[in-house]
Parts: structure tokens; sequence; C-alpha cells
């Protein structure tokens, strides 16, 4: 069986597993249904369940590998919450294995070039960074955390 990193979250997390055909399948809370396990999977579902249980964001407004456009490319935004229908937080989620650059954080900026959301996230599960944007400045400003509903 896969060895599961014991991630930089709660440990309350119902994160639903499951073998079958020699294959361990991971349970997506937004999409409904079970995916082959990858580490960014794993990593995707404890940020889920943080944004959902200790920040109060409805799963409706929760959207996942949200297409965005970039120089003729569909590159995909991670997780993004939508608040009235405009992107309030974005979220790039990596394996716990991958470090957090500055190469990571000029990825989600440039998506969110296009999506435009107020706060940020990147995490590799061990690590996690919150960002507030600044459109006046054209930077972000470190948080100590997401807001909660």
């Amino acid at each position: 069986m896969t060895e599961l990193v014991q991630l930089n979250f709660s440990e309350k997390y119902q994160i639903r597993l499951k073998q079958a055909q020699d294959k361990l399948y991971i349970f997506c809370l937004i999409r409904k249904k079970w995916f082959v396990y990858t580490p960014e999977e794993w990593v995707r579902q404890h940020v889920l369940n943080y944004l959902i249980t200790d920040l109060g964001y409805s799963t409706s407004a929760i959207a996942l590998e949200v297409i965005v456009p970039i120089t003729g490319m569909k590159k995909r935004a991670d997780i993004v919450i939508y608040q009235k229908e405009k992107p309030l937080i974005m979220v790039e989620c990596k394996a716990p294995h991958i470090g957090i650059t500055q190469a990571t954080f000029d990825q989600i900026a440039r998506y969110n070039i296009i999506l435009g959301s107020q706060f940020l996230m990147v995490t590799n599960g061990l690590n996690h960074f919150y960002c507030m944007m600044d459109f006046e400045q054209k930077r972000y400003n470190f948080l100590k955390e997401l807001p909660k509903i």
C-alpha cells in the first residue's frame, strides 16, 4: 500500500480511501467520486476539508480544476472558491515532496492575472502560504491564514 504522508492539517478530517485492483483510491468531497490516489490529490482533499470544515466555505462555492487560458494554453487552477460568482480564493496544491518556490508563486500569480481572486493559498500539505492581493500595487501581501466565511 502507498505510504500516506502526514500533512500539516487537522487530524480530524475524514479523508476516504479504498483499495481496489491493487490501486489506492481517494474520494473527492466536491466531485463526489473516487479518483486514483496521487500525492497531490491527498493534499487537495486535505485543503478542501480545511476550507469547508475549518473556514466554513460551502461546497457549492468551490470549483476544482478551473480552466485558466494563458497564452493560448489551457492551464488549470486546482481550487477556486467563488463569492457572488466572482473568484474569492484560489489555491495551488503541490505534492508534499514538491517544495514551494518562487516559481510556485509565479504560477499562481499568472493564473490570478486572469481570474482576479482576492486571496491566494499555496500549499504542499506541509507548508501553507496565504496571500491577499493588492491590485493597485500589483503585489500580494502574506497573511497568517485565509478569512473565515
